[in-house]
């Protein structure tokens, strides 16, 4: 009886294990194709997909689903955040103190148009415009944006005097530098969009900065120089011209002035004139009287000698004279 209960229970299990272990993969497998078919992307990213390996779709942020198993896989890229590359130093740490590590020669050093040595340092930042070049177009994408960085940068250099590139081109190199690194990566299919190129120490080297600084502060100093002589030209100028300009007035008033007086001198004598024609003895006679009133009526008066008197010396009236 004992040996038969054994035996039913044998074929018991028998029949039940197979089934079991049946609905336990399948359970496993559902599990499995349930994770493996939802991803989830962040608002900062998109999602390249690929099927069997080969380009699919770009998805944005959100929950989606994949066919599972690894059939469709799903790259997130990060689109939003600025990525950086520093050239000629380098942040070792970050935080509230940051410290850096300088003069990285080999990058930092570019030669001039006038063959001078400059040390540059500089940073690019950049976002990613198209995940799916940026993921499958280069291989090596961080040294490619270096590579490319440097060449724009020397070459830019390489065109100009070393105080152009330290001082009045500076700005001018930085968009241009830009701008060509764009041309640049867009050729590649990098997928990326360089937004700042920044210098950020422009120097002579060390061995010859206090040489380059008497030079610059000279050069500050004949600036400062032609800013102070300009200023000086802007406020004695115009009152130069105002003066002039015064002069002018009051000689344009006094050639009006003698003019209307000429005028009226003539206005007068053509006065006289029609009445002399008209009247000439009495005219004559009349300007004549006139003549004599204003001379013998003025406050000094006259002497007077006849032209025709012979041997006869004047002698003039002394009684005004005081002892």
């Amino acid at each position: 009886m004992a040996d038969e209960e054994v035996k039913k229970a044998k074929r018991v299990r028998r029949s039940v294990g197979p089934a079991m272990l049946f609905w336990l993969i399948v359970l496993a497998l559902a599990v499995v194709a349930g994770f493996s078919s939802v991803y989830v992307v962040d608002e900062t990213e998109n999602a390249v997909i690929t099927r069997f390996g080969k380009y699919q779709q770009t998805v944005g942020s959100g929950l989606h689903v994949k066919l599972p198993f690894g059939i469709d896989k799903n790259y997130n890229v990060d689109i939003k955040t600025l990525r950086a590359e520093q050239f000629g130093f380098k942040t070792i740490k970050s935080g509230r103190n940051n410290e850096y590590k300088n003069n990285i020669a080999e990058e930092s050093e570019m030669l001039t148009g006038d063959l001078n040595i400059v040390d540059v340092e500089w940073v690019i930042q950049y976002k990613v415009v198209d995940p799916r070049q940026w993921l499958f177009n280069v291989y090596e994408r961080e040294q490619t944006i270096r590579d490319i960085s440097r060449s724009v940068i020397n070459t830019l250099v390489g065109d100009r005097a070393i105080f152009d590139v330290i001082s009045a081109d500076r700005s001018t190199i930085q968009n241009l530098a830009q701008e060509q690194m764009n041309e640049n990566f867009k050729a590649l299919g990098l997928g990326i969009n360089v937004t700042t190129v920044q210098f950020q120490n422009v120097v002579p080297p060390v061995e010859v900065q206090a040489a380059f600084e008497d030079v610059n502060k000279a050069s500050q100093d004949m600036k400062r120089l032609i800013n102070e002589g300009k200023e000086e030209y802007n406020k004695e100028i115009p009152k130069a011209q105002g003066e002039a300009d015064r002069q002018i007035q009051v000689a344009e008033g006094y050639a009006s002035e003698r003019v209307n007086m000429a005028k009226g001198d003539v206005a007068r004598f053509n006065a006289v004139y029609e009445e002399y024609k008209r009247a000439p003895k009495a005219t004559k006679e009349r300007i004549y009287l006139e003549t004599m009133a204003e001379i013998f009526g003025s406050e000094t008066k006259p002497e007077l000698i006849d032209s025709e008197l012979e041997n006869l010396v004047p002698v003039k009236n002394l009684n005004n004279i005081k002892d």
